[in-house]
């Protein structure tokens, strides 16, 4: 006997009138109901709100306006299929049919990370962008080991260099090259590259910028750099925001992402990559970007990524609850039958 399962609900003329027709044929065609009342769950009335009635038999459904034509179609559809699939014997279809029918573990986990994910995010995200942070901390108190074991797990992730980055316990947030043309504040040359004694060529410099962690007289560097804190400090806030708002803020357009958060970054960031190259001829323009530049595109960058990508999540994990919910009263309706 074939499953049928309609979402409805109450004081609603046409899933009413669908419910009769169902109650007609079933003389004709046999089949076992599950009722889904999608008032009875906000995610269910948030997906099937505007499809109601609609009635699924196996792989097909119909909805909107049901007549008993329609239904009779749809259900002799599904019944020949599952006395075909009966007749030939399809292990598969068995599998899938006894897995439609009991509640696993990994419902569960689906379940939990449709409902949770992000709260997943966030926390996740509070730890990646936190830890590095620490780092500086751990250096002012002393604990040298465990803070270069931070810097240590975040330095494939990102170049950490000192005159990209900012700095705690220090004369200065920041220190960025002269190249950059920030006024009234110490260039990395002067305050650090120079006090190392170091010869700024293409590898030296580089090298350096990397391995420096700070002192007691310009700070410590944080092991994120400026753009990167920016980055995930922007899917953050917005992840936060979205949370606080009940995951109903709208999905930007893709042009919106494109336009102010990846083309930006991409020109801020490509632009440098001369300067960081000696021996470039003099004719070849080189810039260094600041650091307020780099928390504007970074932050930029961040925010509408998660603004672009974290509504088109929530829909897909609202579809995912909503058949997880369906499946639970399924199995409650056809195991009390």
């Amino acid at each position: 006997m074939i499953t049928v399962t309609i979402y409805t609900r109450k004081n609603d003329p046409n899933c009413e009138n669908a419910e009769r027709i169902l109650d007609e044929v079933k003389v004709q065609i046999p089949f076992q109901l599950v009722k889904v009342d999608i008032d009875s769950d906000s995610t269910l009335k948030s997906v099937f709100g505007k499809m109601v009635p609609m009635i699924k038999a196996g792989p097909y459904s119909i909805q909107g306006e049901i007549t008993r034509e329609r239904l009779l179609m749809t259900l002799g559809a599904a019944r020949d299929r599952q006395d075909h699939i009966e007749r030939i014997g399809d292990k598969q279809y068995d599998e899938r049919y006894k897995r439609a029918r009991n509640f696993s573990f990994m419902d569960s986990v689906t379940e939990w990370l449709s409902s949770h994910y992000l709260f997943l995010f966030n926390t996740l995200l509070i730890f990646y962008t936190g830890l590095p942070f620490v780092a500086p901390v751990l250096m002012k108190t002393g604990l040298t080991t465990p803070a270069r074991v931070i810097y240590t797990l975040y330095s494939p992730f990102c170049h950490q260099l000192a005159f990209r980055s900012f700095f705690l316990f220090g004369e200065q947030p920041y220190y960025p090259r002269q190249l950059a043309g920030v006024a009234n504040v110490a260039s990395y040359e002067t305050a650090i590259l120079q006090n190392q004694n170091a010869v700024e060529t293409s590898l030296d410099f580089i090298s350096n910028a990397r391995a420096f962690l700070g002192n007691d007289q310009v700070g410590y560097k944080i092991a994120l750099c400026e753009r990167d804190v920016a980055l995930y400090g922007g899917l953050l806030i917005f992840g936060i925001i979205f949370a606080i708002t009940g995951r109903k803020i709208k999905q930007i357009p893709w042009y919106v992402w494109l336009l102010f958060g990846l083309i930006p970054i991409g020109i801020d960031g490509g632009s440098q990559l001369p300067g960081l190259i000696a021996g470039l001829p003099a004719w070849l323009p080189v810039r260094e970007s600041t650091p307020f530049m780099r928390v504007l595109t970074g932050g930029l960058f961040g925010s509408l990524s998660a603004w672009y990508l974290y509504p088109l999540i929530e829909e897909t994990m609202k579809d995912t609850r909503a058949l997880i919910i369906s499946k639970k009263e399924v199995i409650s309706q056809t195991r009390t039958d």
